[in-house]
Order: structure tokens, then sequence, then C-alpha cells
């Protein structure tokens, strides 16, 4: 079994509510970094990818389970894996977790790749899938 993605981010002010624990809708802030930055890892640069295809991924769903709070402060390691991928579309599991443990919140997000002019769906191109298939 491979090794998810794994990136850090720190809770900042920005990030709380007015008790100092994380918003719940920050959550999926940090799994966008995350992806972002798994993306990147495999040598796919979003903005580069648009102005080379024309196309583009956006978030067609999420589901996301709240566990325990992240609260100012803390380090977090925020996971990226893929579970599933299609012609149009793929869906990862990510999880937010402690810097030295404990599972925080986890979400299956389904991002469909569309066209960036009339955001009709589109198949995800041809370089992005051989680089999925090959980490």
């Amino acid at each position: 079994m491979a090794v998810p993605f794994t990136w850090p981010i720190r809770v900042y002010w920005e990030d709380t509510d007015a008790g100092g624990i994380v918003f719940y809708a920050n959550y999926l802030k940090f799994f966008e970094r995350a992806r972002t930055e798994w993306l990147r890892s495999l040598g796919i640069e979003q903005a580069r990818l648009r102005e080379q295809t024309g196309g583009m991924f956006i978030v067609s769903g999420t589901a996301v389970r709240y566990l325990r709070p992240a609260r100012l402060d803390d380090e977090l390691r925020v996971t990226a894996e893929l579970s599933e991928a299609g012609r149009a579309s793929m869906t990862l599991r990510q999880q937010a977790l402690q810097h030295r443990g404990g599972l925080l919140a986890e979400g299956t997000i389904r991002i469909g790749w569309v066209d960036a002019a009339t955001l009709r769906p589109a198949r995800i191109p041809a370089v992005i899938l051989d680089a999925l298939n090959t980490q």
C-alpha cells in the first residue's frame, strides 16, 4: 500500500473561531492546499496546465467527517491519496492529523476536469493520467 502524500500546515488565528478552534470549513482549505501540493509533486502545476490545455480541475463533491478539534498554533499533517481515477474525474481520500498522530478530520473529495471557458466536463489530459499511474 502506497504512503499518502503529506503536507504540513500550521493553524493560524485566521483559521480559528472565537474559541481558538479551527472553523470546520477551513479543513476544506487545508485539503485543497494538500491536493495542490500533491499535484505539484507529480509535476502538475494547475495554472500552467490551464494555459496549455484550456482545462482545469473543479471540486464536484465533498464528504467530511470531523473527529477532534485542532487549535490555534497546532501543527497538522494533511494527506492526499488517490482513491479512484476515471476519464473525467477522480476521487481522493484526505485526512488532517495532528503532527504527532491523532486523526482530526477525514474527507472524500471528488474533482472533475472541465473546459475552463465553458465549464463543461472534459477528459482529463493524458499527461495527468500518466503522472497518476507512475506514483
